[in-house]
């Protein structure tokens, strides 16, 4: 039986401003941590983007966090992009309201002064990367001696692109007896090598992830040519929803969502070089379905929480078959089905088929053109009667 917030001992103004939003009962993730977190104790949770962890952290931090002097905020939580730290202000912006609680979100990209600016102000709560965080504390707009909580969220995404050490810089510099929260969709390797040294007894909690599993998308496999390659996913686009795009550069992103625009698909490219307003602006227009297509790097994708993808396609074949299932589970959550679309240049076929064996799929790779009949519904038409 799912427990309401009140069960799971969430302060009334808080459950108040949650069923004002129209959640009223949690998640698994935030059934397990919750009580642990208001009680104290260091909590390793392993669960994926999607799963609700950002409420499972943000709110009993928001109900247990004291007040902060200028400067110095009480609470900390490192993200590894960006978009992810916008993400999590954004959702625990009307909870923080409903509590009096300041927070803000610190990362580069994003004008130093007017992050300076809010720390001198007064910030109970800051959701920061590594570096920006780093780059205020060295000069000494950001102190963390008053830190009473630390939050690590999406541990493996910032092992991924080698954010650790400044994760562990942050954490020697944060006084001890402070408490220690990690979310992770994975806890090996470097994760775990975090959990040792810098939580005291954890209380571990672990999710079953109802995305990004093979088995709940719909894979399909097509052999492209290089002047045809863009007229096939704008194809592809115009007989489905909204769709994720992956490209292997920032160039190659940019100039396909130009490609995608001149075919009559609306289409944005968002990439680590461009302006964080336009990220923003092209993130929730994507919410928002104004937007068709999101063509994505995959350093810029991480962080990104949006649901409702109905396509995801690789454009750029994946590097590796983790780097797949990365990508493909923004199709697949919440218990979705979502359709996963590889297009393939002859010269990538053997590279696709070593994804396609690690992953355990076996299924053909079929030549199409943009004007094949069977572009109009890939999710019904089966490859192995064509093979």
């Amino acid at each position: 039986m799912t427990k309401t917030f009140e069960q799971l001992g969430v302060a009334p103004d808080l459950c108040h401003a949650l069923s004002e939003r129209g959640i009223t009962t949690a998640f698994p993730i935030q059934e397990m941590s919750i009580p642990d977190i208001l009680a104290g104790r260091d909590v390793c949770g392993k669960a994926k983007t999607g799963s609700g962890k950002t409420l499972a952290f943000g709110l009993p931090m928001l109900q247990i966090l004291p007040k902060a002097k200028p400067g110095r905020p009480t609470g900390i939580a490192l993200v590894p992009t960006r978009e992810l730290a916008t993400q999590v202000r954004d959702e625990l912006l009307p909870l923080a309201h409903a509590r009096g609680i300041r927070i803000t979100a610190i990362y580069g990209g994003d004008p130093i002064e007017k992050q300076i600016k809010a720390l001198k102000a007064g910030v109970d709560l800051a959701v920061c990367t590594p570096g920006r965080a780093i780059d205020l504390i060295e000069r000494g707009d950001l102190s963390v001696e008053d830190v009473k909580n630390v939050i690590i969220d999406e541990a493996d995404r910032m092992a991924d692109m080698g954010f650790l050490p400044q994760v562990e810089w942050i954490l020697r510099n944060v006084e001890v007896g402070h408490q220690t929260l990690l979310f992770s969709a994975t806890l090996d390797g470097a994760v775990d090598t975090l959990v040792r040294r810098y939580q005291h007894e954890p209380a571990r909690h672990e999710v079953e992830s109802k995305g990004a599993t093979v088995e709940q998308m719909t894979h399909r496999f097509i052999t492209v040519h290089e002047m045809d390659k863009a007229k096939v996913a704008a194809t592809i686009v115009g007989a489905s929803g909204r769709t994720m795009i992956f490209s292997n550069t920032k160039h190659g992103a940019d100039r396909l969502a130009d490609k995608l625009d001149e075919l009559g698909v609306s289409a944005q490219a968002i990439h680590g070089d461009l302006r964080q307003n336009m990220r923003e602006k092209a993130l929730s227009n994507f919410s928002a379905g104004k937007l068709q297509v999101l063509v994505a790097t995959d350093v810029a994708a991480r962080g990104i929480h949006v649901d409702e993808v109905d396509v995801v396609i690789h454009y750029d074949p994946p590097s590796d078959h983790k780097n797949y299932l990365h990508r493909s589970g923004r199709t697949a959550r919440a218990g979705e089905d979502g359709l996963v679309v590889s297009l393939v240049l002859w010269n990538q076929e053997l590279e696709v088929k070593r994804i396609q064996k690690r992953l355990g799929l076996d299924i053909p790779i079929v030549e199409m053109f943009s004007n094949d009949p069977r572009l109009q519904d890939l999710a019904a038409w089966d490859p192995s009667s064509d093979s």
